[in-house]
């Protein structure tokens, strides 16, 4: 197991700062003690009253303690003197569990301390041992406005209401993992001397006082440090916070998409759940149910990619049939095993996890919106590391895990469609014909009610559909991430400016900003609605961005951020534009692609039988044709030439996945396409719509085929929630038996050729909304074939191949 680096600042470094000097005069006292125990002297006649005097009456004996003191060792030669002072600051009964120490006003030293803080927190020479999440300057800082706040206090009988709350975060000496304590310094016992007469502030002081709390260089001027002085003792006490910080710091964490696929942030996530569940050897496994595959997350797979799929080790569902997985994922619940040796219902998943060492285990199902969408799994090679105990824990963080996993695998069921249809003006040069013979048809009439050279009705009827479409898997999903990665990237960079500013003068407004940007980037990381970026980018650009000309003029850290942001930018859009240009970048190049290859194929096709041509690129491409003897102006047409084409069709589609694989590898962000051709055996009409300027379907029954075709591409196989679209494959859908038929005889034929494998698989789809009864034919390209992806390969192969694959 790796020591992970461990963040936040050392305490030696504040130490450091220490050496340079604390500018008030500090002494470590008793005195203040001891006017309590002379208090409770006071209380004559009480228990406690005589239990006092005892102790004064020892005091009287050790006037050395009273005084400032200057050498250690005196708390030793006063042992017992010292444990009796100190009993009402550290009760007896809290003695061995409470986390306490004393410390010189304003110093990290520690005189005295329970048994447990000594153990947690000291080095040999009486130091404390800890991080804490703020730089040394920073600690600082809040010293010196502490010492303030006292002076103000304690002197003038002002409260500033200066709070540090400080978490220091050690490391546990048995088991070396970080546990986390809220750190609490009580000023009960620490007295404020003036240094001669102190002269009382002006009205005018007082009221600019509060404005002044947390800036120490003005505050100064107001208390010089020559004119004050501590003495007395701080008692410093911890509460362990270790599951509360663990669980922020995984929220945070999981919030980023990439927490749960890069090897480094996978393996930060796992060091967080040892600290959390307190077990040193404890190991996460993450897995994600996609259709009916398992993609495996473990920290020692390859994750390097930011794609869930790109490296993950994938299994079937079928693999975990009867294991420990299958019935935690059946019951709902997570399922814990002490001892995996002792366990009598081993599979052959358990027995591989033993075989490697594994004795506890818990199987835990993740869900989102009760769907399953993976397992999360705890292994460690103690048994019994693992009890009902954990749960609670285990169940505060389940969820986030499943929000992680299922940003991760979730693919949105809409597609940005954007159609753009070509004008009268950019006819299809196979219809040309028709459209100038329907303008000199209007030029003709004589008819008074028409308007002279208005085109009449363009219909075309009895042609038959040819319909392919290769899809970009998983594309606005992938659109959606980029944008929110963008954006939290960039109110990121504007919270880091402010942070810088505030720190260099601490300004409400720039507090208040910094709280909105944390505010928006909370609600952006839970989920992007509609709307989100515009609104996002118009408040950084009317609220925060013009501040930054002024902001300018605190220099160091503060030009820094801002010279960061606005390096951040994309210099045409004026936003942060990384991760989506990557995205639009690779989903160009790829739909770039498949589209020339297309029409360099259909400039073939269209030699061997003048058709009806459309394409349409979105998040893909899809292509239509239309062929039959109406389209024409001769009328010369046979059926030879639609299954001519209806074979053409397929090996494009061959030609584009094996295209697609080869160029794969060569996009900024890997995608992968699909691939699917819907099949019409009957002819129909088509019209051109002179308000879209476009051809469409004409008549009633002729609209279920385009309904088809809007809705195929989300088919699911019935009786399951495998998508019919699959990668590498090729799915033909249709609804007459006798399709399917002429259909599996091209198939034949491009497995002679090489350019399907075997496999045929018959699939029935489960009902669409306005169809039903579809089924489907689905083959597997062979990608390893040499010919898929050289221009004019269908046609070439089609021209010098035999025809019997068309007769």
């Amino acid at each position: 197991m790796s020591t992970p680096t461990r963040p936040g600042t050392d305490l030696t470094s504040v130490l450091s700062v220490e050496e340079r000097g604390f500018p008030f005069e500090t002494d470590l006292s008793l005195a203040p003690l001891a006017r309590f125990w002379s208090e409770i002297v006071a209380q004559m006649g009480s228990i406690r009253g005589e239990i006092g005097r005892v102790v004064e009456q020892h005091l009287r004996t050790a006037p050395d303690i009273l005084r400032p003191i200057r050498d250690p060792e005196a708390f030793a030669r006063h042992r017992e003197l010292i444990e009796a002072l100190f009993s009402v600051v550290f009760p007896p009964v809290f003695w061995s569990h409470e986390y306490g120490a004393v410390l010189e006003p304003f110093h990290l030293r520690s005189y005295y301390e329970t048994p447990a803080f000594r153990r947690a927190f000291l080095n040999p020479d009486q130091t404390l041992r800890a991080r804490i999440g703020v730089d040394a300057d920073t600690v600082a800082r809040i010293r010196l406005l502490l010492a303030y706040r006292l002076i103000l206090q304690r002197v003038h009988g002002i409260d500033l209401h200066v709070e540090a709350p400080l978490v220091f975060t050690t490391s546990d000496p048995d088991t070396g993992l970080d546990r986390h304590f809220k750190m609490h310094f009580d000023w009960r016992f620490v007295d404020v001397e003036p240094v001669g007469p102190v002269a009382p502030f002006s009205d005018e002081a007082r009221q600019l006082l509060p404005s002044l709390a947390m800036d120490p260089e003005a505050l100064g001027v107001l208390l010089p440090f020559h004119a004050y002085r501590f003495s007395g003792f701080t008692v410093l006490t911890g509460i362990e916070v270790t599951d509360q910080e663990v669980l922020s710091s995984l929220k945070r964490d999981l919030i980023d998409k990439e927490s749960i696929v890069s090897n480094a942030r996978f393996g930060g996530l796992e060091d967080k759940l040892r600290t959390l569940f307190r077990r040193p050897k404890l190991q996460l496994s993450l897995s994600a149910i996609e259709g009916d595959r398992v993609l495996m997350l473990n920290s020692g797979a390859r994750l390097a990619s930011a794609c869930i799929f790109a490296d993950s080790v994938h299994h079937r569902l079928s693999d975990f049939s009867g294991s420990l997985y299958e019935r935690a994922s059946l019951l709902g619940q997570p399922i814990i095993v002490e001892d995996l040796a002792a366990y009598p219902e081993r599979s052959w998943v358990e027995d591989a996890k033993l075989e490697h060492g594994t004795r506890s285990i818990i199987a835990a199902p993740l869900h989102y919106q009760d769907a399953l969408i993976g397992t999360l799994s705890l292994i460690s090679p103690e048994p019994g590391d693992f009890t009902a105990a954990h749960l609670p824990k285990l169940g505060e963080v389940l969820p986030l895990f499943s929000m992680a996993v299922k940003r991760s695998t979730d693919e949105l069921n809409t597609r940005i469609q954007a159609f753009i249809k070509e004008k009268c003006t950019a006819i299809h040069p196979v219809v040309e014909w028709r459209f100038r013979k329907a303008v000199l048809d209007g030029l003709e009439r004589q008819d008074p009610t028409v308007t002279p050279g208005e085109m009449g009705e363009i219909v075309f009827e009895n042609v038959y559909p040819l319909y392919a479409l290769s899809d970009v898997r998983g594309s606005s999903t992938q659109r959606a991430w980029a944008i929110q990665a963008d954006l939290l990237a960039q109110l990121a960079l504007a919270r880091d400016v402010l942070a810088a500013a505030y720190a260099r003068r601490p300004l409400p407004i720039l507090d208040h900003l910094a709280r909105r940007i944390d505010a928006q980037t909370a609600e952006v990381e839970v989920t992007l609605r509609a709307g989100d970026e515009a609104t996002l980018l118009a408040f950084l650009r009317k609220e925060i961005e013009p501040m930054f000309d002024h902001l300018q003029g605190y220099g160091g850290t503060v030009s820094e951020r801002i010279e960061a942001y606005r390096g951040a930018l994309d210099p045409r859009l004026g936003m942060v534009y990384r991760r989506r240009q990557a995205f639009e970048a690779s989903l160009t190049r790829l739909t770039e692609a498949i589209s020339s290859y297309i029409d360099l194929e259909e400039q073939a096709a269209q030699a061997m039988f003048p058709h009806y041509f459309e394409k349409q690129k979105t998040d893909g491409v899809d292509f239509s044709l239309y062929v039959g003897a109406t389209l024409l102006e001769d009328g010369g047409f046979d059926p030879l030439y639609l299954k001519n084409l209806r074979l053409w069709q397929l090996m494009v589609a061959c030609g584009i996945a094996m295209r697609a694989e080869r160029l794969k590898d060569q996009l900024p962000i890997p995608l992968e396409t699909t691939s699917l051709v819907l099949v019409q055996n009957a002819p129909l009409s088509i019209r051109f719509r002179f308000d879209e300027k476009r051809f469409d379907v004409d008549g009633a029954y002729n609209v279920r085929y385009e309904i088809i075709k809007k809705r195929i591409d989300k088919a699911i196989i019935r009786n399951s929630q495998e998508r019919l679209t699959q990668p590498g494959k090729i799915a033909i859908v249709y609804s007459h038996p006798t399709e399917a038929v002429e259909y599996r005889q091209y198939i034949e034929y491009l497995q002679k050729l090489g350019h399907l494998t075997r496999e045929v698989e018959e699939l029935e789809l489960a009902e669409l909304q306005g169809a039903d009864g579809l089924r489907a034919l689905r083959v597997t390209v062979d990608l390893t074939h040499p010919e898929h992806d050289t221009p004019g390969s269908a046609t070439t192969a089609l021209s010098s191949s035999p025809t019997e694959a068309t007769r």
